[in-house]
């Protein structure tokens, strides 16, 4: 009884540190190195990460110049607050200008 009892507790242990060990790593360890935290120039442009809707000025009534698509490049120009605490960043999208609510 004794030695499956010691056999259990070597796997039981076995086990648990193949649960709870670094899974993350490769066979053989990982590179540690700090991870690279990289900031975005002014001059960068902005993605959009979903449709926006461009409009002619920082208002949620403010006609419509275009539905930009996800992904355009976006340059921002001046940031603005609304008067119903919403953010509004006037953006340049190709030749166009206009406003976009800010998320």
């Amino acid at each position: 009884m004794g030695t499956h009892s010691g056999s259990s507790l070597r796997w039981g242990a076995v086990l648990a540190f193949a649960l709870f060990g670094p899974i993350g790593l490769p066979a053989g360890g990982a590179e540690r190195r700090p991870l690279e935290v990289r900031r975005r120039s002014a001059s960068e442009p902005l993605l959009s990460t979903a449709r926006a809707c461009l409009q002619v000025s920082p208002d949620r009534r403010a006609p419509a110049l275009a539905q930009l698509p996800p992904h355009v490049p976006l340059r921002v120009l001046r940031r603005w607050h609304g008067q119903d605490g919403g953010q509004w960043l006037q953006v340049e999208a190709g030749s166009r200008r206009g406003w976009i609510a800010a998320a």
